[in-house]
């Protein structure tokens, strides 16, 4: 997978392939929970997480945009968009 895993502003690479299985989901909600307004979570793994998707937009709603950079079966990248967050 060669698309954008370079570091841009405001992008923060996520690649979930070196997560153990049982703990990805917490793992990438504890990520995106992370996240400020602006911000986005590159999505990298080796399927498509199309029941995490679904979670996600129970959790986060209209915060979250999901664009996805790379759809195969090799493996996806998404990018994930936090925005109209509450300040802290």
């Amino acid at each position: 997978m060669a698309i954008g895993l370079d570091p841009e502003p405001n992008v923060h690479v996520f690649d979930a392939r070196g997560i153990a299985r049982r703990f990805r989901h917490s793992a990438i909600f504890g990520a995106l929970g992370a996240l400020r307004n602006g911000e986005t979570m590159r999505f990298v793994n080796d399927h498509d997480p199309i029941p995490l998707l679904g979670q996600l937009d129970a959790r986060f709603g209209e915060h979250l945009s999901v664009t996805y950079r790379q759809r195969e079966p090799s493996g996806v990248v998404i990018d994930f968009g936090i925005s109209g967050l509450p300040e802290e």
